[in-house]
């Protein structure tokens, strides 16, 4: 029996510091792990002199090779145009990925193709039947252009997987006949046999008599900050010994965030700045954390339509999570269960949780065990066999 074809498009730099590279790396391995034949499609980009200098994406992620990984070539000027331009730099390289990848597939067969990318599925729908298309929806498009296409995208493929509830239902609204919530995950194998906080700390040089609230991730998304400013205030005002690990960039913001930490009379060693780290060691910050901390700000996106790796992660690890009071949130973790939450944006809210989880061992460790017991539902190789289900049965 001839085994289940799965083409991925992705528009992306491979490898990248943004988190939806291990997102597309993780979701690959996860078909695969599912029977699926895959082959990621990667566009051929002028890539950082960081990520320029990894020469193994499969190792750089912590994924197994079990699946291809080809490019596709298109016209890539951001570099030069950014500076002038970056809506033109960004059409330029879409279209020319767009058109290469339209040729390429013509003379390529799949039982499924794959995408998080409108431009991508829209020429797929030219060529391909319809019903073996798939949409892996991670916003809702407002401007007049990008909600037109969405719209016509959720209608044309056989197939939409929306990360957040709150998603899936704006988009059936928008015409979709067959869409799914289907919220992002972790990798099991990556959580498997976490060292002890103390080996973990020890490891990473990390202070051992610190109470450490963590944050694992970018700084920001599509320009919007994460909400770490909100830490950094809570933690002045906290009254305790409470410091805090920003792991993750850019190192301009990270800067930025230290020299608020100055201004606000802590401790300058109670700031760990650990900067842009493999994924495969994010495993070993989260062990060494008593706390770990998604401080999204209210915006429709944080808010609506995020499905953040870093929770997942959070869970899997046993961690103690205090999160924003977002309805994104609130679709995956439980107050009072399996995360302490906070009204977004509000540093006395966030320095009262901390400091009562300061003061309360017991809670700790209870949240931290029911984090873990809640994450079992959320692997990516389940949600990969949900999507294929869904998919095949369209």
């Amino acid at each position: 029996m001839n085994r289940l074809r799965l083409i991925y498009c992705a528009n992306m730099r491979l490898p990248t510091e943004k988190a939806h590279g291990l997102q597309i790396m993780q979701n690959c391995e996860a078909f695969a792990q599912n029977g699926a034949q895959v082959t990621l499609y990667a566009a051929r980009r002028i890539n950082s002199p960081q990520m320029r200098a990894v020469t193994d994406p499969f190792a750089h992620y912590g994924v197994n090779a079990c699946f291809q990984i080809k490019r596709i070539a298109c016209l890539d000027l951001y570099p030069i145009l950014e500076r002038f331009s970056s809506v033109a730099a960004f059409g330029l390289q879409a279209f020319t990925y767009t058109l290469f990848l339209f040729l390429t597939m013509l003379f390529r067969r799949a039982d499924v193709y794959y995408s998080r990318d409108v431009y991508s599925l829209l020429a797929l729908s030219l060529i391909k039947p319809r019903r073996k298309l798939v949409y892996e929806a991670h916003q809702l498009n407002h401007t007049r252009l990008g909600k037109r296409l969405q719209s016509v995208c959720v209608r044309r493929v056989g197939l939409t997987a929306a990360v957040t509830e709150i998603l899936a239902e704006e988009l059936r609204a928008r015409g979709g006949a067959r869409v799914i919530a289907a919220p992002d995950g972790f990798s099991a194998a990556r959580f498997g046999a976490l060292p002890s906080q103390a080996s973990a700390r020890d490891k990473l040089d990390l202070p051992d008599d610190l109470f450490l609230v963590g944050y694992v991730g970018r700084l920001h998304t599509m320009g919007m900050s994460k909400g770490l400013e909100t830490l950094i205030d809570a933690a002045a005002r906290c009254r305790r010994a409470v410091g805090v690990c920003i792991v993750g960039g850019p190192d301009h913001m990270a800067a930025a965030l230290a020299e608020r930490w100055r201004k606000s009379g802590l401790p300058a060693d109670w700031f760990v700045r650990a900067g842009q780290v493999s994924p495969t060691m994010i495993p070993l910050y989260l062990a060494a954390f008593d706390v770990c901390a998604l401080t999204s700000p209210y915006t429709e996106f944080f808010a609506h339509h995020a499905s953040p790796l870093k929770l997942f992660e959070y869970m899997a690890a046993g961690g103690v999570i205090v999160a924003s009071d977002l309805p994104a949130n609130r679709e995956i973790v439980r107050e009072g269960e399996t995360a302490l939450l906070y009204p977004p944006d509000s540093p006395d809210a966030l320095a009262e949780v901390l400091r009562r989880l300061y003061d309360d061992a017991e809670l700790r460790s209870d949240l931290g065990r029911r984090a873990k017991q809640a994450a079992a539902q959320y692997t990516w190789e389940a949600r990969a066999g949900t999507i294929l289900k869904a998919a095949l049965g369209a």
